[in-house]
């Protein structure tokens, strides 16, 4: 069975490199890499007074794990702009956190090789549990300076309307 109905002669699954996220209507500057979409759902077991020695299995609650974005250090201040709403330092007291507008939906977008959007995600009411505002420094090293920002979700879906895009195909050139 074919794994793409559009472009059937497409044996490869998607690459994991072309992303893009968006909050608050504009893609996020910058990121380059974001942890798994991850849900668990609790396995609750049970036994009736009457069943032999077996147990049965039912599904319990649901867990959406934290997804983490990092991105090498520049002077986009969207990560922490956010992370300053969960908890502002120099808040005054009672004013450490934004309860109006911590939370946010975003958008994650996966791309083909050829840069047509391929599939999307939404997920719901994230707000940043951990920021790293800057990570280790090392004289001895060549690393990019990297940001992260841990976000707790609520639950994510697939966007449907999201369909295969039609890959085009390149000619080459037949020598003549």
């Amino acid at each position: 069975m074919a794994q793409f109905s559009v472009n059937v002669h497409r044996f490869d699954p998607y690459k994991n490199f072309k992303f893009r996220l968006l909050w608050d209507g504009r893609y996020i500057a910058g990121i380059s890499k974001v942890s798994a979409l991850r849900r668990t759902t609790h396995v609750v077991p049970h036994r009736e007074g009457g069943d032999v020695s077996s147990s049965r299995v039912a599904p319990g609650r649901t867990r959406f794990e934290p997804i983490t974005l990092e991105r090498g250090v520049t002077h986009d201040m969207e990560f922490e702009t956010w992370a300053n709403k969960v908890h502002n330092f120099g808040g005054a007291a009672g004013n450490e956190q934004s309860s109006k507008d911590f939370r946010k939906d975003i958008r994650l977008e996966l791309y083909n090789e050829a840069g047509q959007l391929a599939i999307a995600y939404h997920i719901f009411r994230c707000w940043p549990s951990e920021f790293i505002a800057l990570d280790d420094l090392d004289s001895q090293g060549s690393a990019v300076a990297v940001q992260r920002l841990v976000l707790q979700n609520e639950g994510w879906e697939r966007d449907y309307d999201i369909r295969e895009p039609e890959e085009p195909s390149f000619d080459v050139p037949k020598d003549g």
